[in-house]
């Protein structure tokens, strides 16, 4: 990519001088809260998994854990299976945002009439997701808002002529939604094309 100089804007957008291109940085957020997360559940799922084992020997590992009264046959093995899951788990998340797997950029250049969609995959030969269309594929940009009980999915969509539309942004935490629909009337404008879910 061209290098210039460049400002970013509230939206984690790059916006070129000339108003050439447009570069929206996908980032996984709230890091520092989702390590300490994963840290507690290695912590417990380590508790968990090594009382199993102490009701397993009849032997306290961890003295403040009185697991000679504990049956590993139910409760022992049970607590093996959960300790176990819970390292799993808080390694595998632990992982994922330290490598920024999931990470990545949209860029809209106009200046090379393409749009690029570039996504981290997990370390290894052709893991990335890199996707390359014309700008003059791109008929409009569709938010598409689902409200179920516990749960609110904000996404943005490149409706692609012929082409089923692509996920450009998917938010795990939602933003207001005046905030969403700024964002993408002003990705539309960007690229003269016409907005569909607001």
């Amino acid at each position: 990519m061209k290098n210039f100089s460049s400002s970013i804007n509230k939206d984690n957008n790059i916006i070129s001088p000339e108003n050439k291109i447009l570069t929206e940085k996908i980032e996984e957020p709230h890091k520092i809260f989702k390590y300490l997360l994963n840290l507690i559940i290695f912590l417990g799922g380590s508790g968990f998994l090594i009382t199993g084992i102490s009701s397993y020997l009849g032997y306290n590992f961890i003295n403040i854990l009185n697991a000679k009264e504990i049956l590993f046959f139910p409760q022992g093995i049970t607590m093996c299976f959960y300790g176990t899951i819970g390292i799993v788990l808080s390694i595998n998340q632990t992982f994922i945002i330290f490598n920024g797997i999931g990470e990545g950029y949209n860029e809209f250049n106009k200046s090379k009439g393409i749009m690029k969609i570039f996504r981290k995959g997990f370390p290894g030969k052709n893991s990335d997701i890199d996707i390359i269309y014309s700008l003059n594929d791109i008929e409009a940009i569709r938010l598409d808002i689902k409200t179920e009980l516990f749960n609110t999915r904000q996404n943005i969509f490149v409706c692609i002529k012929g082409k089923p539309d692509l996920p450009i942004l998917q938010l795990n935490t939602p933003i207001k939604l005046r905030e969403l629909e700024d964002r993408t009337s002003k990705l539309a404008s960007f690229l003269n094309v016409s907005v569909k879910g607001i």
